[in-house]
């Protein structure tokens, strides 16, 4: 209709014209709208006032159950809002439209702060729920209105009030993957454990949804990482589902029940290697066998590790570039098909372990994959408690009868690895070697004024730790064997 085009678009002279000719003001489009509603929603303030003085119906509603106070409200028109608390009558303040929501509820929803200030300077009631149970706190969150929301928690509103799925702010937060928020309500005093009624917490959700930055707020306020849903899924679990490969890295350096089943009696590796997730399988067998480690070791502080910080994902680093090499030569070329097994069992994978890496098959030479997964999995662990790789390969190949191979093995050699081709353009790099055989150096050289270092792999050193070595340093080792 004309008088909804012009009440819309804002013509005043239109619409005083089109009144002279007595149209009705009170005629409906498909959507419920009349030119009193457009004219709210848009925030013409004085073609409203023509509309009202025309005789307009003042308590009119969409198909929606939307009103002028709730169209204003939120498209954010104060101005509108004040001539309609102000100047006319019979328009409630805490009036709901079909989903039992007020101008509150929907200023808090669309980030309307200025109009939440004068709702609120009104008297509005703050704890109206809607159909869904949810307040405008939580729309607020759910919408990522982070200044809405630091004012409805100045207002003391309750954080821990549930919608009728048992959602508090903080899940609406999470679910809709606004860090700010989430930030906000913990620092306000948000129960971080709290579970809905599928018995879902925040970090099940940032498991869900792959918000990684949320995820690490979450578990930096002490989620627990081990709560479970109704199919007694723990974060980890759903993680593992859907490859979140980052948010498995912070729920396992967190430290994690890993033995925990869901109702189909599945642990979060069987559910990474049911979904042929393998980065993620490889990172849970590692933080596995880490926890053990660190049991067996009682050495539960970061100060007894080799490599910080601690990863769990695969190492690309140059440091390990040659022995990570090593380890595929050694499952490729001199392993029979079996032997990685036997390998595996005596630096005591379990079985779970070895099923959840035999559990990806590529073909008759799948077995080549297999072991190498194995030996860089035993090598993370490895490296992390400052062994020596050599003599663990040795005494593992001697250990399952492959004494032939394990001679190729120089037992007391110091694991190079080829470190300082790696060095940075700072003349402060430091380069770490290790061995655990014997005490002294040996014979070699250490020639910084020529920028190469030569070392021979008859070394008896226990450890030669932060050589300060020039740019652009080399490493030379002449002991020829396979190994190097």
């Amino acid at each position: 209709m004309a008088l909804h085009w012009a009440s819309g678009a804002g013509h005043e002279q239109a619409v005083r014209l089109l009144l002279e000719y007595k149209v009705s003001v009170d005629d409906k489009d498909k959507f419920g709208m009349n030119a009193l509603l457009l004219s709210a929603w848009f925030g013409h303030l004085r073609i409203l006032q023509l509309l009202v003085n025309s005789g307009a119906k003042i308590n009119c509603e969409d198909k929606n159950g939307l009103n002028i106070l709730h169209c204003a409200a939120q498209r954010g028109h104060v101005h509108v809002l004040e001539f309609i608390m102000e100047d006319l009558e019979d328009v409630p303040l805490d009036r709901i439209d079909k989903l039992d929501r007020t101008a509150f509820h929907l200023a808090a929803e669309h980030g309307q702060l200025e109009t939440l200030d004068f709702l609120i300077g009104f008297g509005c009631d703050h704890g109206i729920k809607d159909k869904e149970g949810n307040t405008a706190l939580h729309l607020a969150a759910k919408n990522g209105h982070s200044s809405v929301l630091q004012r409805m928690i100045e207002l003391g509103l309750d954080l821990e009030e549930r919608n009728v799925e048992g959602l508090t702010a903080l899940h609406t937060a999470t679910e809709g993957g606004h860090l700010d928020c989430v930030k906000l309500l913990i620092q306000a005093g948000s129960k971080v454990n709290a579970q809905t009624q599928k018995q879902m917490n925040c970090l099940h959700y940032a498991a869900l949804h792959g918000f990684d930055n949320i995820a690490q707020a979450l578990i930096g306020a002490g989620i627990s990482v081990d709560a479970a849903n109704q199919r007694q899924q723990t974060p980890l679990h759903i993680a593992a589902e859907n490859s979140r490969q980052d948010i498995a890295e912070m729920i396992l350096l967190a430290g994690v029940n890993l033995n925990l089943t869901d109702k189909q009696g599945k642990t979060s590796l069987d559910v990474a290697a049911c979904g042929n997730h393998i980065c993620l399988v490889d990172m849970i067998i590692k933080a596995d066998r880490f926890y053990k480690w660190v049991q067996d070791n009682l050495r539960a502080d970061s100060d007894s590790w080799a490599v910080k910080p601690l990863t769990f994902k695969q190492d690309h680093r140059m440091e390990t570039q040659h022995i990570r090499s090593v380890m595929w030569r050694v499952a490729t070329k001199h392993l029979e098909h079996d032997e990685w097994k036997k390998l595996a069992r005596y630096w005591e994978f379990t079985d779970a372990h070895i099923r959840a890496i035999e559990q990806q098959w590529a073909g008759t030479k799948s077995y080549w994959e297999h072991g190498h997964r194995m030996l860089l999995i035993w090598l993370h662990g490895v490296i992390v408690a400052a062994e020596n790789p050599n003599k663990g390969l040795y005494e593992g190949l001697v250990g399952i009868g492959r004494r032939d191979l394990a001679g190729k093995i120089h037992p007391q050699q110091i694991w190079l690895s080829r470190a300082l081709a790696s060095l940075s353009e700072s003349d402060n790099s430091i380069v770490f070697l290790h061995s655990s055989i014997g005490s002294g150096l040996g014979r070699g050289s250490l020639n910084l004024e020529h920028h190469q270092v030569s070392l021979g792999c008859n070394y008896k050193g226990n450890l030669i730790q932060g050589i300060r070595a020039p740019s652009r340093e080399r490493v030379r080792c002449g002991c020829k064997s396979w190994l190097c």
